[in-house]
């Protein structure tokens, strides 16, 4: 997970402002500790635009770095993510194309000479933040990925200048406005303003889909986008909640591993020959115990990662820095992915495939067991996936990012996600026929009975919340705690202090304090 800092029409010294910038950027070092690039482009006298990045190397490590060029070296790009389908994109070029290496961000800036930005995006199989900086004419783009996965803000400077960055905390302090990059969008400079990109059917407010649904192909799917997120040069690991999700994700990768590392791992790479799993929670925690018997069914090599109340406690306010938000239930469920993350960074692993998506897409939330009906059930779920970015994404790439890992989501592939909005969605819907359980048209695709993906009780094992799973006791406890430290008296007037989006109970007051005191 890569960072990127830009600022676009930017007035001063050159050499003041080269060490302003460099210190911006370095503030989302985390994200890519392995290589800092910087291009200064100067556009006339004492007016410049520098484009940044910090590198976490994942795929070509050794010819990767960042600013990529295209051959006339007149356009240039910074990019987050990664492009599953750039070796396919290589070969459909036209004209003279030359690659330095086999760095999956340098397709950008040579479909960019192709192509439209619209055109372009759409052309990408991924997840990427990225801009791109056409020197013919000094106008540039920044361009988010179909859900929102990779994290962008847009913001501007009271002389004019236009700043972009992965984080909020690169740029809160430089900026007199700031915004979302919204997913599927892309900013164009001369436009001046956001256009979106992604136009999927579903996102269609009358469209309720009626085509049945194939179960064979809910699960090729998903293989095949789990398969496309093994690209990378560097060991990998799954994350193993031992729920449904993660189980599955766990049990294709196992499943894939074995023949992956033999094809694409050279001896002078130093990766175990099974797959590394990671669950985290308190002692005893539901999802420990869970994710032990998915361990020892799929026989990966698994770490049990524990946390006490107090650990969670203390690492609250680093959690706010690192996710830069102030929702409690993004910052519970954040706190033990954090403490996660940072052991993981000590066994060397860059990449984590993760479970996120699924509720959203199969409507897995226990509340829409009281879904009236499967056109309701269907618009909830439009909803969950146009959200998922202020959230679970959020946490999801944050959390880990703050340790320098890559978090990769299957479920959120694009084609995968276009296929399961389209069937008819009353076979999501939560009723007897369906057993009474969340996401059933998902296990029943992966119901194996000859060569079981998982055993019967994880697969059609009730949903735990991702806080709850980690151990009852930690949102009590951490409710508690607060209650020590929050008065009645400070949330009596908690809309003196915070009269936009004012916090309606104390662990809100509680967050929102701590984010105030970072941003």
């Amino acid at each position: 997970m890569c960072g990127i800092l830009c600022v676009f029409n930017i007035k001063g010294d050159v050499n003041q402002l080269r060490r302003k910038f460099n210190m911006l950027l370095k503030r989302i070092l985390h994200r890519g500790p392995d290589a800092t690039g910087i291009a200064n482009i100067e556009i006339e006298e004492r007016l410049h635009h520098f484009i940044g990045h910090q590198r976490l190397s994942i795929v070509d490590p050794y010819n990767g770095d960042q600013p990529v060029y295209a051959n006339d070296e007149k356009v240039c790009a910074v990019v987050n993510g990664e492009i599953y389908n750039h070796m396919e994109l290589r070969g459909l070029l036209k004209g003279n194309h030359t690659f330095i290496g086999n760095s999956d961000s340098q397709i950008i800036p040579h479909l960019y000479q192709e192509m439209e930005v619209k055109e372009l995006c759409n052309a990408l199989s991924g997840i990427f933040g990225a801009v791109i900086y056409d020197g013919n004419k000094n106008r540039f783009y920044a361009i988010r990925d179909h859900l929102g996965i990779i994290p962008v803000y847009i913001g501007r400077g009271d002389e004019g200048e236009f700043w972009v960055a992965s984080e909020l905390k690169a740029i809160h302090d430089v900026c007199t406005s700031i915004e979302i990059l919204l997913p599927g969008h892309y900013y164009d400079s001369e436009e001046k303003k956001q256009i979106k990109w992604y136009n999927p059917m579903y996102q269609s407010l009358d469209f309720i889909p009626d085509t049945p649904v194939d179960f064979e192909k809910i699960k090729n799917l998903l293989i095949q986008s789990v398969q496309r997120r093994l690209m990378t040069d560097v060991p990998f690991g799954v994350l193993l909640s031992g729920g449904l999700d993660s189980s599955l994700i766990a049990s294709i990768t196992s499943r894939l591993y074995a023949d992956h590392i033999k094809k694409h791992f050279d001896k002078d790479v130093v990766i175990s020959t099974k797959l590394h799993s990671f669950c985290v929670g308190l002692k005893d925690s539901p999802d420990l115990i869970a994710s032990r018997k998915v361990a020892d069914f799929l026989g990966t090599t698994h770490h049990e990662i524990t946390f006490t109340l107090q650990q969670g406690i203390d690492a609250i306010s680093d959690v706010i820095y690192h996710t830069e938000t102030f929702n409690p239930t993004t910052i519970r469920a954040s706190t033990p992915m954090w403490l996660m993350a940072r052991k993981i960074k000590s066994f060397e692993i860059k990449v984590l495939l993760t479970g996120e998506g699924s509720d959203e897409i199969f409507g897995g939330y226990l509340y829409f067991h009281k879904a009236p009906n499967s056109k309701e059930f269907h618009q909830e779920t439009v909803r969950k996936l146009g959200d998922l970015y202020k959230y679970d994404l959020l946490r999801a790439n944050k959390s880990a990012a703050s340790w320098g890992i890559e978090t990769r989501v299957p479920f959120l592939d694009k084609d995968f996600v276009e296929y399961c909005m389209s069937f008819d969605p009353s076979y999501k819907m939560i009723n007897e026929e369906h057993q009474n359980i969340e996401k059933w048209v998902l296990r029943k695709a992966f119901d194996d009975k000859t060569n079981p993906y998982l055993p019967e009780e994880i697969l059609w094992r009730q949903k735990e919340q991702f806080s709850d799973g980690v151990g009852y006791n930690w949102i009590d406890g951490l409710k508690a705690y607060i209650e020590t430290q929050v008065s009645d008296e400070d949330l009596k007037f908690a809309s003196h202090r915070f009269p936009i989006m004012t916090p309606p109970t104390k662990e809100a007051y509680y967050y929102r304090k701590i984010f105030e005191q970072h941003f």
